[in-house]
């Protein structure tokens, strides 16, 4: 016979005072404990990709001063539509992403090295890798060269 016998087939005992507690919140007591907190945030951080930023050869620089020169032409008209990629820096850690976009160019500043925006942005003329005026576009829209795909 064992120890706990006697007590083994009694009915359960039901309080009268305090109700039972929902199954949800009875299972969260036992959820797991977070002992190094902010833990997946830094693991979803470090596992982001990112670009190095990469150097212009010298044709593609050659290039891209050229499609300068004719958007500079096209703005002492008014505003000039241009395809571009340029490269926007990570604000946490090292390296960035290059965007495409098209964009409607306000004004060429050589005092400040920027593309300003009809939308109010700027964008540093040492970020940009590719630049297209919009008459220019071709059937392939500009896609050769996209300068970066995350190793």
């Amino acid at each position: 016979m064992g120890e706990y016998d006697d007590i083994l087939r009694l009915p359960h005992h039901r309080s009268l005072r305090h109700r039972p507690l929902p199954a949800e919140s009875r299972a969260a007591q036992f959820s797991p404990f977070a002992a190094l907190a902010g833990y997946e945030e830094a693991l979803a951080e470090s596992t982001r990709l990112t670009c190095p930023r990469r150097c212009l050869g010298e044709d593609e620089a050659e290039a891209l001063d050229a499609a300068l020169r004719r958007l500079r032409e096209r703005l002492q008209a008014g505003t000039a539509e241009a395809q571009l990629s340029y490269f926007v820096a990570d604000a946490r850690k090292a390296g960035g992403a290059y965007v495409k976009r098209k964009v409607r160019a306000r004004r060429l500043e050589a005092a400040t090295d920027s593309l300003y925006l009809d939308d109010g942005s700027r964008i540093a003329l040492s970020d940009l890798v590719w630049l297209q005026p919009e008459d220019e576009q071709r059937a392939d829209d500009g896609d050769e060269g996209e300068p970066c795909a995350p190793d």
